[in-house]
């Protein structure tokens, strides 16, 4: 039995077109590809011939917008919006502009004022006062958010936490401190080697900066260490060098001194620039492995 050919309807069959006319089809088709594209580029344009940087995460107040989940007893039947930006994956550093209001950093200038003395340092085996001198030469005073009347800590300490989702229950009282000029700190870990301080009922993971002044020059926070470089055992502890963080008031700085099984980051490494003009304040809350009871 013969089989019968059928025939196509379409009219752009194969073996009626020559070379030319397909090499003109995809012509064609690329020049009308490569256009699309440039039109689509310049769609996305923000006006200077560059294409628009990643947008903040947008927030609403209201609960409409999201399909809220039914909250455990310690839970929120809310949405919590608090912009950050990843400084550095080596050390995992967080940026958190705007952190606190200027109403805010000033209480808490005004209540640390009267309490601030000498800096000092936890010692390791073999260093004294007399020859670790100049390694930390701020002033500053140990403050629990009980301790303030205003109930500002208080606010801050619970925004940290949930910036951290880590409860207060882990974090030391603020540490506030101020750098006149020239002060500083040379780089050094907020985490405690148990080789070198020994052993330790818990040990330091986290650390927030909450800074409380605008420093005319100098101040950073630096972390000389960032991404591995200056590695190699040449660094003096003293230089500011790497990855630097400039006091903005209100803006909040954290960064994790350990890895999450434990042991210290040693990208971790860092310190503060000496202030050249200005003043510099700063909070810092000190977040730890364990439950702080005292």
């Amino acid at each position: 039995m013969k089989v019968k050919t059928v025939k196509g309807s379409w009219s752009f069959r194969t073996n009626k077109l020559g070379f030319p006319y397909v090499f003109l089809i995809c012509i064609f088709f690329f020049l009308a590809g490569f256009f699309g594209s440039v039109l689509f580029f310049h769609s996305q344009d923000d006006g200077h011939g560059m294409r628009p940087g990643p947008r903040l995460l947008e927030s609403s107040t209201e609960e409409t917008e999201y399909n809220l989940l039914l909250a455990g007893e310690s839970g929120d039947n809310s949405i919590t919006s608090i912009p950050f930006q990843v400084l550095s994956w080596q050390p995992r550093a967080l940026h958190f502009p705007n952190f606190a209001t200027a109403e805010q950093c000033e209480s808490i200038v005004d209540i640390a004022k009267a309490g601030l003395k000498p800096s000092t340092l936890a010692l390791r085996k073999g260093e004294t006062e007399d020859n670790t001198k100049g390694i930390r030469t701020s002033s500053g005073v140990f403050i629990s958010a009980s301790e303030d009347k205003t109930g500002t800590l208080e606010v801050i300490e619970e925004k940290i936490a949930r910036a951290t989702m880590i409860p207060r229950t882990h974090g030391e009282a603020f540490n506030i401190l101020r750098y006149e000029i020239g002060q500083r700190y040379n780089s050094h870990y907020d985490a405690f080697n148990p080789s070198e301080y020994g052993p330790q009922k818990s040990n330091r993971m986290a650390s927030f900066l909450l800074y409380l002044t605008d420093v005319q020059e100098g101040g950073e926070t630096m972390f000389p260490f960032e991404n591995g470089l200056n590695m190699d055992g040449s660094y003096g502890y003293e230089s500011c060098i790497g990855l630097k963080v400039r006091p903005r008031k209100g803006d909040g700085l954290l960064f994790y001194s350990l890895f999450p099984n434990g042991t210290i980051d040693p990208t971790s490494l860092h310190g503060s620039c000496p202030v050249i003009k200005g003043e510099k304040w700063v909070a810092t809350k000190w977040i730890r492995d364990q439950e702080q009871y005292d």
